[in-house]
């Protein structure tokens, strides 16, 4: 759980397995309803609070849910300690349950109406227990607070904000900046008015990509099977596809999450300008979007010159590489008919069977402020979530100007002002369900597709029917 692999699927895992810094949400006052158990689920920081003006007799008790061993238990009860220690009216107990158990042990305690207060869920398991009446609305957390989460970064739930991200990240285009350099062609934008168009993406690719003879795609002799260094990867795990789906003015789901999209041509025609990098114009190395380690084995590894991926490589495995001599940029991701990118962040959340949802809440509010998870953020391995960090250049500064990232004016233009223009949408799990179940079936309904087996259109149109019984909860 310590991998990059881990904080795709699941950032918070990941993150708080770094530092047990912790994640969280919240301040609603109401109390949902419902206490029956999840039985179709796959899901599975330091402002101080202000003190009371009178020590209550008694401290409200809030057991917090996380997944992890005894000693990542104990390290994260450690910073509730200090919660614990800020005010008179609270008192939080940790709960550690094995990662492997996690979700078993919830539904067990669902079942049994003893759910803790609070705890952490994946993202792709927030609108399904949501669903199922298991998770109080938080709309009102950040209510007479100086900053709010950003708003793509809110999980909706028939018009309730049910969580909020933990931690943000957004897809970016990562480079080496050397083989630019070397090759005479200019880096790709980092402002967002300036983003590439798809054509002049691959384009660019082209003239970075060089085979053993020294010539590129297009030229005459240019040898495909022996290429040695290719211009661009684009990660195609399923998640990450959804941006370019959108992008081509299509999608997987609509707005609402009610509808699949995916069998539309914009967005089958999407996937497939993908697959061709690597099937057509010859600039990609084969992928089939079943590993997240693209940034190590493309950027990192020096094949490629430019891949796209998640914020969190920055602080995942960059960092290390930086050190050990990588020249690398940040840039904005390239579009094919609108500019986007995607939004993603697991979250803390208060379960409906809490007789406390306000202290929880007050308990997630403090737990996820930046402050308390300035190792994460410092690092490169979370961005903030609040709008102050981002809006406010004395607090981006604080955030941003340090050795671990990419120089200010480039990463702030590529990720601080792209998460918070109109281009940054929700990845599809903070507003529809069965998530899971949708990309582990399109993972597999692609995998001729990458291997030029079968066009995206074909696959795609043979399988919509499972992929929206999917989506509907019915396979």
């Amino acid at each position: 759980m310590k991998t990059a692999k881990k904080l795709a699927a699941g950032l918070i895992l990941t993150a708080l397995m770094v530092s047990a810094a912790g994640c969280g949400n919240s301040t609603s006052n109401t109390e949902s309803s419902g206490n029956k158990a999840n039985t179709g689920n796959t899901p599975t920081k330091s402002t101080e609070p202000a003190k009371t003006s009178e020590a209550s007799a008694e401290k409200v008790k809030i057991i917090y849910s996380m997944w992890g061993s005894a000693a990542e238990g104990n390290t994260t009860q450690k910073v509730a300690d200090r919660f614990n220690a800020s005010q008179d009216t609270i008192e939080v107990e940790v709960q550690a349950i094995p990662w492997e158990n996690y979700m078993t042990k919830l539904n067990t305690l669902a079942t049994a109406g003893q759910l803790p207060d609070t705890g952490m869920l994946k993202e792709d398991g927030v609108i399904q227990w949501s669903s199922e009446g298991m998770l109080n609305d938080v709309s009102a957390m950040y209510e007479g607070s100086d900053s709010k989460p950003l708003d793509s970064l809110a999980y909706k739930h028939k018009g309730n904000t049910v969580a909020y991200a933990a931690a943000n990240e957004i897809l970016l285009l990562y480079y080496n900046k050397d083989m630019f350099d070397k090759a005479g062609v200019a880096y790709p934008p980092a402002v967002l008015d300036q983003a590439w168009t798809w054509e002049q993406f691959v384009d660019t690719a082209k003239k970075l990509t060089i085979d053993k003879n020294g010539k590129h795609p297009g030229e005459d002799g240019f040898d495909e099977q022996g290429i040695i260094q290719f211009g661009a990867s684009v990660e195609n795990l399923p998640w990450q596809l959804e941006a370019w789906a959108l992008s081509n003015g299509g999608g997987f789901y609509s707005e609402d999450g009610a509808e699949v999209r995916i069998g539309e041509d914009s967005s089958m025609e999407a996937i497939q300008r993908v697959a061709d990098l690597y099937l057509k114009d010859h600039v990609a190395p084969l992928s089939v979007g079943q590993t997240d380690d693209g940034i190590q084995r493309t950027v990192i590894a020096g094949t490629v010159a430019m891949a796209t991926n998640g914020q969190w490589n920055v602080g995942t495995s960059l960092n290390s590489a930086k050190e050990e001599g990588l020249n690398y940029g940040v840039a904005v991701l390239p579009y094919m008919k609108d500019k986007v990118t995607i939004s993603t962040g697991g979250a803390n959340v208060v379960f409906s069977q809490t007789k406390h949802p306000k202290e929880a809440m007050e308990w997630l509010k403090w737990y996820n402020s930046e402050e308390n998870n300035w190792e994460l953020i410092s690092s490169g391995i979370w961005m903030p979530t609040l709008d102050k960090w981002y809006k406010d250049e004395t607090l981006t500064r604080k955030w941003v100007e340090n050795p671990n990232f990419p120089p200010y004016d480039e990463y702030k233009s590529a990720v601080v002002d792209y998460a918070q223009s109109p281009a940054a949408r929700p990845a599809a799990w903070f507003y529809t369900n069965y998530t899971t179940d949708f990309n582990t079936l399109l993972g597999s309904v692609l995998g001729d597709v990458w291997t030029g087996k079968t066009t995206a259109k074909e696959a795609i149109t043979k399988n919509l029917e499972a992929l929206k019984a999917v989506h509907a909860g019915s396979n």
